[in-house]
């Protein structure tokens, strides 16, 4: 290696080692948001069982008992998904005017007060649904912080590049991370009270929030670094271009490269919310996302109450290996979210690229309804394929189509609008999310074909919004 080589190596390594140091702890600090909504989903069969079930609260627990336990278990999901909707609006438009640090951090914290503060009720004896519904708007509320933040922290440290869909496809695994990591803690303590299944993973969240509020560095200006939106992409080693030469020794190439030279002012003004919303490409997103969202959380807060109460080769499985058995689920996830992002990247089409993988969705769902209860075997195998089809679309568009979006050249890389535009398309699917729970608590009672017949309808709605954008990149590629 030429000394011009180790020269350009060294002078990447400062910046590189805080974008590692970035990317840990917003992914640590979003599994950990997950892993805190993963109980409710998990402890729904033992909350609404009218069997008793030892060690994990007898038979059910008033008001979630009886006929109506799955509606109520439903309006549960709603006072959550309905707040955590309505904060991600007004989130994303708090997160581009105060410090992310702290926003972050404080959001950790609370989120963490009010899981604990739901499991505390298996203590306290509280039976009131005004009490779980309170708990649940507050904890929605809170929970909204997460997301704005964790992705203007990473678009503050990190540019435009043709790799951006594959590496945001890895690092939003951290919500398939986040599930599995929440349904195996809730999932191994439920049979000793189904309120240490909310305590443990609502510590968790906390401590990691006091590890971001020490640790993490917002913006590479912090450190005397230049914005993501002003760097160069990184070339072969020993080669320097006319634009690197003049950025000056305080600019040096990270993890990603920028394909944006242009100069933004660090006193660029937030955009707009409904000036946001005009910009090219967000409303058909935010929509396709509403319906994607619907699905991809129904299977979140429902799978492992479908599980329990399905039985497979003849069989019932218990509360812990229902919660267990959904991670394949999220397994799946996590593998779609990266081949979602490799595959955009290289078709350099994420409109194209979500509807492959809604497209194909459909069937997998339909089968793992029809022949998931056959065996063991192949349950396990349409679940992970459903959670692959299902999470790819998903991943793509919250991370890599976001950050796209809020970074387009029509808002001349204003690196504040970014929180606003993923809070808009996050949002918008975060309605989704809530119906999709809420609508499953009654129509479960309907039984479950009419379930997976709302998922196949709102995943070919979800394809609908993008026929258009997907035709622009087919005729692009085309001329």
């Amino acid at each position: 290696m030429d000394a011009a080589s180790r020269g350009a190596i060294d002078r990447r390594r400062p910046l590189l080692v805080h974008q590692i140091s970035v990317l840990l702890l917003t992914f640590s600090a979003y599994a950990a948001f997950h892993a805190s909504r993963k109980p409710p989903s998990i402890v729904k069969s033992v909350l609404g069982s009218e069997t008793p079930s030892a060690g994990a609260g007898g038979g059910g627990w008033p008001p979630f008992d009886g006929p109506s336990g799955t509606r109520r278990l439903g309006e549960l999901d709603l006072a959550f998904l309905s707040s955590y909707s309505a904060g991600m609006y007004l989130a994303g438009h708090v997160a581009d005017r105060v410090d992310l640090r702290r926003f972050l951090a404080f959001g950790m914290l609370a989120s963490g007060v009010s899981t604990v503060a739901f499991g505390a009720a298996y203590w306290w004896g509280v039976h009131s649904l005004g009490f779980f519904l309170a708990v649940q708007v507050s904890s929605g509320i809170v929970q909204s912080i997460g997301w704005p933040c964790v992705i203007a922290v990473v678009g503050n440290w990190f540019g435009n590049s043709p790799r951006r869909g594959l590496i945001m496809g890895v690092w939003n695994s951290n919500t398939s991370v986040g599930n599995i990591l929440g349904s195996i803690i809730a999932s191994s303590v439920v049979e000793f009270g189904w309120g240490w299944s909310f305590l443990l993973p609502g510590l968790l969240v906390a401590a990691v929030g006091v590890l971001v509020w020490v640790f993490l560095v917002s913006d590479p200006r912090d450190l005397g670094f230049e914005t993501a939106s002003k760097e160069v992409e990184m070339n072969e080693p020993g080669v320097e271009t006319t634009e690197s030469s003049d950025l000056g020794n305080g600019e040096e190439s990270g993890l990603l490269g920028s394909e944006q030279t242009d100069e933004v002012d660090s006193t660029t003004t937030a955009i707009g919310f409904l000036e946001a919303w005009r910009l090219p490409g967000v409303a058909p997103f935010a929509f396709c996302l509403f319906f994607s969202k619907l699905v991809a959380y129904t299977f979140l807060y429902w799978l492992p109450f479908y599980i329990r109460n399905t039985d497979v080769a003849g069989k019932h499985v218990s509360h812990k290996t229902a919660g267990i058995l959904s991670t394949i689920f999220d397994v799946g996830g996590v593998l779609g979210g990266v081949s979602a992002g490799f595959m955009s990247d290289r078709l350099n089409a994420r409109a194209s690229t979500c509807i492959f993988f809604l497209f194909f969705s459909i069937p997998t769902l339909i089968a793992y309804r029809s022949y998931g209860s056959m065996s063991m075997q192949l349950n396990i195998s349409l679940m992970f394929l459903s959670g692959y089809f299902v999470n790819g679309p998903y991943s793509l568009i919250t991370t890599a189509v976001s950050a796209e979006l809020g970074t387009q050249e029509m808002i001349q890389g204003n690196s504040r609008a970014l929180a606003t535009v993923t809070a808009i398309i996050d949002a918008t699917g975060s309605v989704g999310a809530a119906l999709g729970p809420l609508l499953t608590g009654y129509i479960s009672t309907r039984g479950w074909n009419n379930v997976f017949l709302m998922l196949i309808c709102s995943t070919s709605f979800a394809i609908t919004f993008l026929i258009h954008l997907a035709k622009a990149e087919v005729s692009s590629k085309m001329s």
